[in-house]
């Protein structure tokens, strides 16, 4: 994965989420519920020699709950 670019935490409010889940259908869900509300998600990658997949989540907690 990527380094974390300085743009997506440049200011209060915005957050990285990196998940670990056991499969791409779990992380995937998790990022769904979180897109309800505030994220956007980078691609689901699998690493060589590690359990599971990882997840990158760009949220912005500046938008109020429910818009």
């Amino acid at each position: 994965m990527n380094p974390i670019n300085e743009v997506h935490v440049q200011e209060p409010g915005l957050v990285v989420v990196v998940l670990a889940a056991a499969d791409a259908a779990t992380a995937l869900a998790f990022q769904d519920a979180l897109a309800a509300q505030w994220a956007t998600a980078d691609r689901v990658t699998r690493n060589p020699g590690q359990p599971g997949v990882r997840l990158r989540c760009y949220l912005d907690m500046r938008q109020p709950l429910g818009s």
